[in-house]
């Protein structure tokens, strides 16, 4: 049996839906730069990008997807043993959601078969530039290896770790903006075997405070 939260999404979903069809005008796209143009060093980390399987495209829809791992350049050396697990960068951005293309879940875009989910939470992160976000939390595990992710939605310069109040303000923006622009964003990393959980939040918080200013020139306020 379907959870009550199940319907509330595809509701609003369907409301979304009539209500652009309803009237008919084109979404307003405001220009950015292209996030594959997102820079490839951030802090001390440097970044390769992972290609993002076929299947797994046809799944996400008609939108823009960043895929990288961003790790200490010296820990890319052959023979040498990293010191600190990479972390990994994952933006799905929708210029327009008019045609019934939806931003997923990131409870939907899991590594991989055989995963779980341990908790789930809400944090706050705090910029270099002194701005605050509320986050979505949670750890994955797939028996032996446990990770700890980080993702919120960007929607018109809001950062929302709801994926109802996303939708919601999508909904809104559609009606007073014609803007059904919006993004997933999401950080992961590996807990390492001897390694606290706390390290590896504390790793992926870092990473994401000094990643989050530089959204803006690529999803658009």
């Amino acid at each position: 049996m379907k959870s009550s939260k199940f319907w509330v999404v595809i509701s609003l979903l369907v409301v979304t839906v009539a209500i652009m069809q309803l009237r008919g005008d084109v979404d307003k796209v405001p220009s950015s730069m292209p996030l594959s143009s997102l820079p490839t060093t951030i802090g001390p980390l440097t970044s390769t990008d992972v290609p993002i399987e076929s299947d797994v495209l046809q799944v996400l829809g008609k939108g823009v997807f960043l895929n990288r791992l961003y790790f200490h350049p010296e820990e890319g050396v052959a023979g040498r043993v990293p010191q600190s697990a990479p972390v990994g960068l994952f933006i799905g951005y929708f210029p327009t959601q008019r045609t019934g293309q939806a931003i997923h879940s990131p409870q939907n875009c899991l590594p991989g078969s055989g995963w779980t989910f341990e908790s789930s939470g809400v944090i706050g992160l705090r910029d270099e530039n002194g701005k605050n976000y509320k986050v979505g939390e949670y750890v994955i595990s797939d028996g032996k290896v446990r990770q700890e992710v980080l993702y919120w939605y960007r929607v018109h310069g809001r950062s929302i770790a709801s994926d109802y109040l996303a939708k919601l303000y999508t909904l809104a923006d559609s009606i007073r903006y014609s803007r059904t622009d919006a993004a997933l964003v999401r950080v992961i990393t590996t807990v390492q075997f001897g390694e606290s959980r706390e390290a590896a939040r504390t790793r992926a918080v870092s990473f994401a405070e000094q990643m989050a200013p530089l959204l803006p020139a690529y999803i658009p306020d």
